[in-house]
Parts: C-alpha cells; sequence; structure tokens
C-alpha cells in the first residue's frame, strides 16, 4: 500500500484538510498504514498537482483558513486501478524477530524483559482494537463497507492475538522460565552444516 492510495481513500470517505488527516492517521488509518504530518502535506500537494484532488472551495479569506481537499475522477480511477492491481504479500521484517536471531549467536541477556515489554506492548493495543471493534461494530451493521471496514479491524485482531500467542511461547520456553530446566537443549548443527 502506497501513502497516496491511504490519503485517497480517507478523503473519499470524507473530504477534510491536512490537519484532519493527520488526526485520522493518528487514530484509525495509522494503525496500518503510519505517516508523519509532514508526509502526508507533502503527497497532498503531489495529488494535488497531478490532478488527483483539489481543494475545495470556500467563502473563508484564505488567510488562517484550512484547506480541505476532495478527490476528483482522476483520483478515483486511480484508487480503484489500483484495488485491482495485483499485489504479493510482503515478507516480514521486524527487527524483535531479528534481534533473537542474534541473540541465538552472541546471548540473551535482558532479551526476556524485552520479550515482555512487547507482550505487553500487543496486549494493549488488542484491548484497544477489541474496544473499536465493540463501539464500531455492533451487531446488525452488515452494509458492504461495515464488512470491509470490519475485516481489516478483525485483520488487526487476529495480528495481535498471534503476537501475544507467539511472544507468551518465547517466554514460557526461555531458559530461565518455570519448567525449562527438564526441557532438553536445542541440538547443535554438525561442523560445516548450515543452520535455518
Amino acid at each position: 500500500m502506497s501513502l497516496p492510495h491511504a490519503i485517497l481513500t480517507a478523503l473519499l470517505e470524507k473530504p477534510s484538510s491536512g490537519l484532519e488527516l493527520t488526526r485520522r492517521f493518528d487514530r484509525s488509518i495509522g494503525y496500518f498504514w503510519s505517516a508523519t504530518h509532514q508526509q502526508i502535506y507533502r503527497e497532498l500537494g503531489k495529488l494535488e498537482r497531478s490532478g488527483r484532488i483539489r481543494e475545495l472551495p470556500s467563502q473563508q479569506p484564505a488567510r488562517g483558513r484550512k484547506k480541505e481537499y476532495e478527490v476528483l475522477p482522476a483520483g478515483r480511477e486511480e484508487l480503484s486501478a489500483w484495488v485491482a492491481r495485483p499485489e504479493n504479500p510482503r515478507q516480514i521484517r521486524d527487527p524483535l524477530l531479528l534481534r533473537m536471531r542474534a541473540a541465538a549467536v552472541v546471548g540473551a541477556p535482558g532479551l526476556d524483559a524485552e520479550l515482555r515489554r512487547h507482550l505487553e506492548l500487543h496486549r494493549r493495543q488488542l484491548a484497544e482494537y477489541l474496544e473499536i471493534e465493540e463501539r464500531d461494530f455492533p451487531p446488525g451493521r452488515n452494509s458492504e463497507e461495515d464488512r470491509l471496514r470490519h475485516l481489516v479491524l478483525r485483520g488487526g485482531i487476529d495480528l495481535e492475538n498471534f503476537w501475544v500467542g507467539w511472544l507468551t511461547r518465547a517466554l514460557d520456553t526461555a531458559p530461565d522460565a518455570p519448567g525449562a530446566a527438564g526441557r532438553l537443549p536445542a541440538e547443535e548443527p554438525e561442523p560445516g552444516r548450515p543452520t535455518g
């Protein structure tokens, strides 16, 4: 997904100023596609110059007025073409996984504390998503628009459930975890044999 498509989506949902867009990114779109305020404003300028969005007319004087933008037909066409375009899944690039791989080589002092910190962060995010689900998707809301938005949220909930489960297992199998002493150590690779 690219930032211009995220902005076009948000503006089609509701014409907004740059400030309103940045707030919406902080509250909702940012859960799955983050951007800085500077990136959003820069992209708004590019989209306007390319004829995909335009500033809404206003009766207020230009000084101090918030510019509000709406999507033009060229922007809707671009977004529709992007939605229909095939795209392969992206590989996971998570620094924590790389740090764990490095810890397997150099040792892992302090890694358990970091795993516990990540577990708490994912538990908080999961709780926030569940609150949003309860508030925004009560039983009976089943329009196509609601169904697709709810599926996006469910993707976030499922992902957080994955991380909570995985981190819990990682902590349960740590060498100093209760019950870990009875487990066999990992098999040492044969000299010269590559490891996964």
